[in-house]
């Protein structure tokens, strides 16, 4: 059962992978967090594919530069990148000016940073725990929608889209806290977009299932735990990373001009509301 999962995965991506319109964000100029690897990188990716200017970041310079290296390499030119940790303030103002000073602007704001430093269930979660999460998940979301806000606002307009999950609306027991923050995230998509759609700048949250990166490693790394948690999707496998890129493409582009508020569920039928 393993293998025939791991066969109808991998025919998914290839399916995935053939559609894309390479000028639907052409003169656009995106900043994307956490983006050095897993759906940051994957989201980044395929902004750049479809012409956009990318600026990506991570805590590390090492693991930017690589992710840099391995798009210039693949034919994305317009690709840069900043260290960046999302809870510092000085960082945030780097990676905007940076965004600013090499591409001319920035249109488009895609929160994706995150951390989950233990599991378990919710009520069991030390205070210190429940503070790093709720500073880099929600704290450091809003504070970067503050501190864009002004370089958008000189480009009348523009889009902001926050990376929340499905346990945001069906809990993981495993990650209570982690699954609280990005609930969090989907009250502020619904405030925000309604504090900014005057100014024609629309916000909204994709929230995916599970997904095979690195971070989400601990659901499905072993045989057994991989089995339990395709069980619980539809499609009977688990999401990749490209899979979610091409839903932030297509929430920053003109094809959805008049979505804002909204939250997109990817998470192969796993059951998050009516």
């Amino acid at each position: 059962m393993y293998k025939l999962l791991t066969r109808v995965f991998s025919t998914s991506t290839k399916i995935m992978s053939t559609a894309v319109n390479a000028s639907r964000l052409a003169g656009k100029v995106a900043v994307v967090t956490a983006s050095s690897d897993g759906i940051g990188f994957a989201i980044a990716k395929r902004l750049s594919t479809e012409g956009a200017s990318v600026v990506i970041s991570s805590r590390k310079e090492s693991n930017v530069n690589k992710a840099v290296e391995t798009l210039q390499k693949e034919g994305h030119q317009k690709i840069s990148g900043v260290v960046c940790h999302v809870a510092k303030k000085e960082d945030r103002q780097k990676l905007f000016e940076h965004a600013e000073k090499k591409f001319g602007g920035i249109d488009i704001l895609v929160s994706n940073a995150a951390v989950n430093p233990a599991t378990g269930p919710v009520v069991e979660c030390p205070e210190n725990v429940w503070d790093k999460i709720f500073e880099v998940n929600v704290k450091s979301t809003f504070l970067l929608t503050q501190e864009v806000l002004p370089y958008i606002r000189k480009r009348n307009g523009g889009s902001i889209v926050y990376v929340s999950s499905i346990g945001g609306l069906a809990p993981f027991k495993l990650l209570g806290a982690y699954s609280v923050s990005k609930t969090a995230l989907l009250g502020l998509t619904k405030a925000v977009a309604q504090d900014l759609a005057s100014e024609n700048i629309r916000v909204n949250c994709l929230a995916p299932g599970i997904t095979k990166t690195k971070f989400a490693a601990a659901l499905y790394e072993t045989e057994e735990a991989h089995e339990i948690a395709v069980s619980n999707v539809p499609m009977g496998r688990l999401a990749v990373p490209d899979e979610m890129g091409g839903i932030v493409a297509f929430l920053c582009s003109d094809d959805a001009s008049y979505i804002t508020g909204e939250v997109i569920v990817a998470a192969g039928g796993m059951q998050s509301r009516l």
